[in-house]
């Protein structure tokens, strides 16, 4: 049976949709509140996507120069040691689950206060809506890759309609800001500007998070040395664009004072546009971004999950697929699970994102160092086959340093939760062992 391979506009509505989950609809706020100014607010963006150019460069060329299924788990077991590819993919995978667990509840919280307003069983009901979500993409992806692959660019097209839809609200009038003044820094010092800026990225490098996992597509996709690196650069450019937009228009409609302290901005600038009934599209049209964003983690997850257990690193009953669809159907079956048990103890938002992004800075710095070693040991490549970014090594550079920022803020802010990610981190490096362990005495036995 021919292999589905994945195309360029597939590759890209991936990154899009690996990036675009529910956080551009939330964490605004998150970033006006830690930002002394509305400078300081649009500094932090920018400065973040220009980061996540740096990044998606980085990543472009490692998969280009490695593409494998399971990239993400595959660069750090051939560039470091196993344990640590086990270690770093592990609290990755947990993250992501849990990631999907929150996701999943905001959007089944919109869907079910229009379905279910005032209703008893309001809470049973968003949270049956949220697990019916992520059991519905569990099937589609068990029917194959191009059947998840068509779902994903229905669904991504409804969500960049959507933002491009919301951004409209800033043609609307009275808008609170339309007086405001881009004030200017207080006279404090550098250190107090890039710490400032620091506490902002940790929010503003979750909502640009998650492209990297496109690499896990490098074994799927057609001719993936130039359609990964194309794919990558165009989504991230795509997504920029649509985040500088959307945040201008939570500024001039909104106002940067009242982003501070604003509830469901989202539906503000729906209520601008549509009125009355702007909640009950925004709605709706929020849910189908939910739907976007479990799917495409079902694609990229399990791939981790199969590539480990390729690899030995877990049972190797993961590393199967099925005959017929060629599903990854053990490791796929295992990602649902664990995010459905995630679903059952997710923690409100706030409080799960400063232990989401500390891991992520862990597995994104390593990540993109592995770059120097990938340069090292494919010197040899046919340089027209793959992609080389231009400014190498100061992007990959400005990258690592960018993360390590975001890490040292996460430290000084709350040190709880970089212990405990760290507490975390340790138990999947010494796990890795003892299933080795375990795993070389069920061979002697055998």
């Amino acid at each position: 049976m021919k292999s589905v391979k994945l195309n360029l506009f597939d590759v890209t509505m991936i990154v899009t949709s690996l990036v675009i989950g529910m956080g551009i609809f939330r964490t605004p706020v998150n970033v006006a509140r830690e930002a002394a100014t509305a400078e300081l607010f649009f500094t932090a963006w920018i400065v973040g996507g220009l980061v996540t150019l740096c990044g998606a460069l980085t990543y472009a060329e490692i998969g280009s120069r490695h593409p494998v299924t399971g990239g993400y788990y595959k660069i750090f077991s051939y560039c470091y040691h196993p344990s640590l590819a086990f270690a770093i993919n592990g609290i990755i995978l947990v993250s992501n689950a849990a990631t999907v667990a929150g996701v999943s509840l905001i959007g089944a919280e919109y869907l079910a206060n229009l379905l279910f307003a005032g209703h008893e069983y309001m809470e049973e009901a968003r949270l049956l809506i949220a697990a019916l979500a992520i059991l519905l993409f569990y099937g589609v992806n068990l029917l194959g890759l191009r059947m998840s692959a068509n779902a994903q660019n229905a669904l991504m097209l409804i969500k960049i309609g959507m933002v491009v839809l919301l951004i409209g609200a800033v043609f609307t009038v009275d808008h609170p800001s339309a007086q405001t003044i881009i004030r200017e820094a207080p006279a404090n010092s550098w250190v107090s500007y890039l710490k400032s800026l620091g506490i902002c990225l940790v929010a503003v490098s979750f909502t640009y998070g998650g492209y990297q996992q496109t690499i896990n597509f490098g074994g799927e996709a057609r001719n993936a040395s130039r359609t990964l690196p194309r794919g990558i650069i165009l989504g991230i450019l795509m997504v920029m664009l649509l985040y500088l937009g959307i945040n201008y228009a939570y500024y001039t409609v909104i106002g940067f004072d009242a982003l501070k302290e604003a509830e469901s901005i989202a539906a503000i600038l729906a209520a601008a546009i549509f009125g009355d009934k702007g909640f009950s599209i925004l709605s709706v049209l929020l849910f189908f971004s939910v739907l976007a964003y479990v799917n495409v983690s079902m694609m990229s997850n399990p791939r981790v999950i199969y590539a480990m257990g390729e690899e030995g690193a877990l049972p190797q009953w993961f590393g199967k697929k099925s005959g017929g669809s060629r599903a990854m159907v053990p490791a796929l079956t295992a990602f649902a699970a664990l995010c459905l048990v995630t679903l059952f103890y997710a923690k409100t938002f706030d409080e799960i994102l400063s232990h989401i992004i500390f891991l992520d800075c862990i597995g994104m710095a390593t990540s993109a160092a592995t770059i120097f070693i990938l340069r090292k040991r494919t010197a040899g490549m046919d340089k027209k086959k793959i992609y080389a970014m231009s400014l190498y090594p100061l992007l990959p550079v400005i990258f690592i340093v960018a993360y390590l920022l975001v890490g040292a803020s996460i430290v000084i802010e709350t040190p709880r939760a970089a212990i405990v990610s760290i507490l975390v981190f340790s138990a999947f490096f010494a796990l890795y062992f003892i299933l080795n362990k375990i795993s070389g005495k069920t061979k002697s036995a055998g």
